[in-house]
């Protein structure tokens, strides 16, 4: 920690306790709008459905932005809209102030998300972005696991105090980060962008067609997501519902606990392995493991087979997830990583479709044939390796081609 720069801590504590904060929040908005402010399911729905819609395309704005024009305005300005979108959630009366709040959410989140990536990755040394990383993605995750407890504690479903406990941190993080900046900004080189080339905007479209690595790797994720995306929608649906077991829903929530565990046990050593190997692999390898996961929860009817599924499941999370930042970094042209960190965005339409998806495939075949259910939501996930694959040799050959020409 003591190699890290002062702001790349600034950002991995700040990232704790923001996702803390959120996640005491925007799991219960639904319950809130409809509980306790009488909003219709259908209306709840929509509004928060807006929130990844818009994150959906805002994070590759929000990327191209920071790198036009620096990552220290970007982040700045979302996150103290951020603080104000909180407190709209606190004060909002009507299903549209709702809405737009949503929505604004979904975009400062995309602005905030890529900016804070790519300034990671400017200013810290290579030897050590594995580990940042890696810092950010345990982060997330512990924020994950203790901010639905508190928000149950707190009462988020029915009361306004968490959101004025969530505005208040993301206050307290944005005014760290300015004093931060004051004191350090000189020696940042995430503004380095304005002494370079800027990229125009035709110019970080055309790098999504163009760039075969980038292109590729997107779909090969995003299918590899999409298979992910089972466990917090036909997992839970299966569990509840499927003849082989008496409480699914409590089996449920033990195996929520594996992941959780799975998760931090998992992550050391596989960033040690991809001090070793290329990410792409680690990410491939990962698609193949999520699918594995999902195919043995098909075939395992028997609590303690399937804590086994899901850690096989898990560790491909993780071998997915740790590395996608640190490759993202490796294949970006300096002056665009903002562009590229905000292309990781579109990953996101795995979410989108993966969900829905399985609620077809839960209609076609029933909880009582879960072999071929599963078993088509493993070939999802599956599909994501030929393309990584792809990837993987493009990016060899060109090595060979640079060790040759040396």
């Amino acid at each position: 920690m003591k190699q890290l720069h002062p702001i790349s801590v600034n950002i991995i504590i700040g990232t704790l306790f923001s996702r803390m904060a959120t996640f005491m929040t925007i799991p219960f908005l639904a319950i809130y709008l409809t509980k306790t402010k009488g909003i219709s399911p259908v209306e709840a729905g929509t509004i928060i459905g807006v929130s990844a819609f818009v994150s959906l395309f805002g994070g590759f704005i929000g990327g191209y932005l920071s790198d036009c024009y620096g990552r220290k305005r970007i982040m700045l300005t979302s996150i103290f809209v951020w603080s104000l979108v909180f407190i709209g959630f606190a004060t909002a009366e009507h299903v549209f102030m709702f809405f737009i709040l949503n929505a604004l959410n979904g975009l400062c989140r995309s602005f905030f998300e890529p900016s804070s990536r790519a300034l990671l990755s400017d200013i810290t040394k290579q030897e050590n972005k594995l580990f940042v990383f890696n810092l950010r993605y345990a982060a997330i995750n512990v924020g994950a696991a203790v901010g639905p407890l508190a928000g149950l504690k707190i009462g988020s479903a029915t009361s306004t105090t968490a959101f004025w406990i969530t505005a208040l941190v993301y206050v307290l993080y944005g005014i760290s980060l300015f004093i931060m900046f004051q004191r350090m900004g000189d020696i940042v080189s995430s503004d380095k962008s304005s002494h370079q080339e800027r990229p125009t905007f035709i110019m970080a479209c055309r790098i999504i067609v163009h760039d075969k690595i980038l292109l590729f790797s997107l779909i090969g994720m995003t299918l590899g997501i999409a298979g992910y995306s089972q466990f917090s929608s036909t997992i839970p649906q299966y569990l509840s519902n499927a003849p082989y077991f008496q409480d699914g829903v409590q089996l449920f929530s033990y195996l929520i606990v594996v992941n959780a565990i799975t998760v931090l046990i998992a992550q050391y050593p596989v960033s040690r392995i991809g001090k070793y190997y290329s990410p792409i692999v680690s990410i491939l390898l990962g698609t193949v493991m999520v699918g594995l996961g999902l195919f043995l929860f098909g075939l395992f009817h028997h609590s303690w087979m399937l804590v086994m599924a899901i850690i096989i499941f898990t560790i491909g999370e993780v071998m997915m997830f740790t590395m996608s930042d640190l490759f993202i970094d490796q294949i970006a042209k300096p002056n665009m990583k903002g562009i590229y960190f905000g292309a990781m965005g579109f990953t996101a339409i795995g979410n989108a479709f993966g969900p829905t998806l399985g609620g077809l495939l839960i209609s076609l075949f029933s909880f009582s044939h879960a072999n071929y259910l599963f078993g088509s939501l493993a070939l999802l996930s599956f599909a994501g390796f030929p393309f990584l694959l792809y990837v993987s040799s493009i990016i060899k050959e060109g090595r060979r081609n640079m060790e040759y020409s040396l």
